[in-house]
């Protein structure tokens, strides 16, 4: 039997919307909200967050990753309470930023330096100018379906056509946005990820002129797709050989897929690397890592990086608490979630099979990506493109009559306030749903 939904009004939501839409362009303030059913929430705690109608839901969604350890977690609330008292900025150091900045050195073996600052869009912005002055050269390879913010240089062949990952490359870069200019992208090399060989291609042709090789080390924005056995590694090596910086761009993977995130689990190390979400438990807040010969050229001034509101008191004070919950005994509260996530995981694969339908789930314990798709496995961007069905959206609204809250693209991110008890209603929930389609 499938479970029945229960009986939801969105009214208040729809009103919301329509009245925000006369005064917000689009009634929201990122795009990435335009997708999906509208709705406006009032409260979070914990695992739940609450619409305007009082409908309750199991959010895996945690503010698009950044609430790792949950909503209103009493820790943050404390430091936070406590901090908002001494001033919120300087135009000056204070002692929690160094504080910080130490506790994410001893997490995160290749950050010999660090910066502050406020969105991972920046911070990538930041290891882009630091990587061009370290070399001399202008080339930068990024690849299909990676996202690493919506500035203009970088928006690039992150929701397009795919190319033939055997084909000629580097690809032309797709601009993704009106407005966008040609001339914004002309230093872009797109690549397939996952596929060493054309990225060997591509160096043994271009080389001399790539500056960096920009990557998320797990494609989370696109599938939550795993790096196969040995690709990093030999990334590393082809950056080494032909002297370009490697980027990782940790915004979502850093701090959730281990204590030194990403580089961290699969045991290879960037020369930069970004962070943001996790690192603030859903305050504003980002950095950039690196080794010091590169992160020397900001200290000395030779590259600018400037921010009115970097280090700013409260994302400072909530980072500090967030990394000092994280990893207090040897980060058992990020064991905790992956295995609360796996379960998540090997749940939904049991109903898919149970149902007969070829639901898909991709990803590890802490963020994982749910399709529809025949393919044994989904790899790069263009297996991923090939994955899109439009049952994953009846899925998603489904789930969401029935109190269960994904991101609107199936990506689910799991926190340490998420239990047993959730994922129990989370599948009972899906069961429902796959029932539906």
């Amino acid at each position: 039997m499938t479970q029945p939904t229960a009986a939801r009004s969105f009214d208040k939501s729809s009103r919301y919307h329509a009245t925000a839409a006369r005064v917000i362009a689009g009634s929201v303030n990122s795009n990435v909200r335009l997708a999906g059913t509208p709705m406006c929430f009032v409260s979070a705690s914990g695992s739940r967050i609450v619409d305007v109608d009082g409908n309750s839901y199991i959010d895996y969604a945690m503010g698009m990753g950044p609430v790792i350890l949950g909503h209103s977690h009493p820790r943050l609330v404390a430091a936070i309470t406590e901090t908002a008292t001494s001033g919120q900025m300087y135009a000056g150091q204070h002692p929690a930023e160094l504080e910080l900045a130490l506790l994410a050195q001893k997490l995160v073996p290749s950050a010999e330096r660090v910066r502050f600052g406020m969105t991972g869009s920046e911070m990538v912005q930041a290891a882009l100018r630091v990587a061009r002055a370290s070399t001399g050269r202008d080339k930068v390879i990024k690849f299909e379906g990676h996202y690493h913010g919506w500035f203009d240089n970088v928006l690039a062949s992150v929701a397009a056509t795919p190319n033939d990952p055997e084909g000629n490359v580097p690809f032309a870069p797709v601009l993704q946005s009106r407005g966008q200019t040609q001339s914004s992208v002309q230093d872009l090399f797109v690549m397939p990820w996952n596929n060493i060989g054309a990225l060997t291609r591509c160096f043994e042709a271009r080389g001399k002129e790539i500056a960096a090789v920009l990557m998320e080390p797990m494609m989370c924005n696109t599938g939550a797709i795993l790096p196969l056995p040995g690709y990093l590694q030999m990334v590393r090596r082809l950056c080494d050989e032909f002297g370009a910086v490697l980027i990782f761009d940790e915004v979502i993977t850093g701090f959730r897929l281990s204590l030194a995130g990403a580089q961290g689990l699969f045991g290879v190390y960037p020369d930069l690397s970004t962070f943001a979400k996790a690192i603030g438990g859903g305050y504003p807040l980002a950095m950039l890592a690196g080794q010091s010969k590169l992160m020397e050229l900001i200290s000395t001034g030779a590259v600018n990086h400037s921010g009115t509101y970097n280090s700013n008191v409260l994302s400072i004070a909530a980072g500090v608490a967030t990394l000092q919950a994280l990893s207090e005994n040897d980060g058992a509260v990020i064991g905790q979630i992956d295995r609360t996530g796996q379960s998540l995981v090997s749940g939904l694969q049991d109903l898919g099979r149970k149902h007969r339908i070829n639901l898909y789930v991709s990803g590890v314990g802490s963020v994982f990506n749910t399709s529809f798709t025949d393919q044994e496995d989904v790899v790069d961007y263009a297996s991923f493109k090939r994955a899109q069905d439009t049952r994953l959206a009846k899925f998603l609204a489904q789930l969401l009559l029935r109190g269960v809250r994904p991101t609107s693209r199936g990506t689910w991110f799991v926190s340490a306030a998420h239990t047993k008890a959730d994922v129990e209603t989370t599948l009972r929930a899906a069961d429902g749903a796959l029932g539906e389609l």
